[in-house]
């Protein structure tokens, strides 16, 4: 049996690098970012005779998405994986040189010790609909920083052109949001899910169409607490000996897309949610800083979304959350 190879990939907008890690020995090349670069690849490891290959990437958005595409497609074993869990192997290591081919080795090495997770590509309906999701969300992002310029500004003409601009900006919100809804009501499976995330109190239209869009596959998760680990929403914990404890904290290394979602419907769910108004509740009671609250109910949240969308049945308010 061929003995598994390591292929590390350190990509940016125009190239990308990588590394061929094989019984501790490298081979290093590079590559344009497009159709044509990837054919290379592909011929490059075959002349390497690399036929079994685990390859690696940080989670870099759309500049690596469709290579992870390509690599599943040809049949490569490739894994997506957070940038900060990659950073924090390469200082364990005492990592101290940063080039694209430094970077590219480290992410081979970190394929071989930690055996990261496969990548599967998204379904083409919820690739659809997260680019809309995303598009949507920056167009608010722009309306509110344009919004926020006209508290400073005091020329006339100026003002008139931000107002212009936030005008023109809304209506193209109205636009993207309606066919966001077009989009969900058009695929029966997501229209279902939607409409199961819209039965927690809390979750409404706008997030349950964001979550749709970024929690991956459910199936992929075997828990709820793997669920918010992806998210970020775990619980990080710091004492040392007896004498130095420091308050609990989310570990933050996930999604911020997800964690931003669920900011707001979270402070709604402490107040109409009757499952997470008694576990705010008794959060406080503990002595619980608010910012701590509000961010162990986005978790529970997480965690009831979670349990409707893998059992297929609504909330229920007579469950119980430990």
């Amino acid at each position: 049996m061929e003995k598994l190879q390591y292929l590390g990939i350190d990509i940016s907008k125009k190239s990308f690098e990588v590394a061929l890690l094989k019984e501790n020995k490298y081979k290093h090349k590079s590559f344009s970012n497009n159709d044509k670069g990837y054919e290379e690849l592909k011929k490059w490891l075959e002349f390497n005779q690399a036929k079994e290959v685990h390859c690696c990437m940080e989670a870099t958005g759309i500049y690596g998405e469709k290579l992870a595409e390509y690599l599943y497609k040809e049949g490569y074993k490739i894994s997506v994986e957070n940038a900060a869990k990659i950073s924090s192997f390469a200082k364990a290591q005492l990592s101290r040189n940063k080039t694209d081919k430094a970077d590219a080795k480290i992410i081979a090495q970190y394929c071989e010790g930690c055996k990261p997770e496969l990548f599967t590509p998204q379904a083409k309906e919820v690739k659809e609909l997260k680019e809309l999701v995303r598009y949507v969300t920056e167009l608010k992002e722009a309306k509110t920083q344009q919004s926020n310029r006209l508290e400073a500004v005091e020329n006339k003409a100026v003002v008139e052109s931000i107002k212009a601009v936030v005008k023109t900006i809304e209506k193209e919100i109205e636009e993207i949001e309606k066919l966001i809804k077009q989009h969900i009501d058009n695929n029966p499976s997501l229209k279902a899910d939607k409409e199961l995330l819209k039965t927690i109190p809390g979750i409404g239209e706008t997030t349950a169409s964001m979550l749709l869009a970024e929690i991956p596959e459910i199936k992929n998760f075997e828990s709820a607490k793997k669920l918010a680990a992806f998210a970020g929403l775990s619980p990080s914990q710091y004492s040392s000996g007896t004498s130095v404890r420091k308050r609990t904290r989310i570990c933050k290394i996930g999604s911020s897309r997800i964690r931003k979602a669920l900011y707001f419907p979270a402070i709604t769910a402490m107040r109409h949610n009757p499952i997470l108004a008694e576990f705010s509740k008794r959060l406080a009671a503990k002595g619980k800083h608010n910012f701590a609250i509000i961010c162990a109910v986005m978790r529970k949240l997480l965690h009831l979304a979670f349990g409707i969308l893998r059992s297929g049945k609504a909330f229920d308010p007579n469950f119980s959350l430990n």
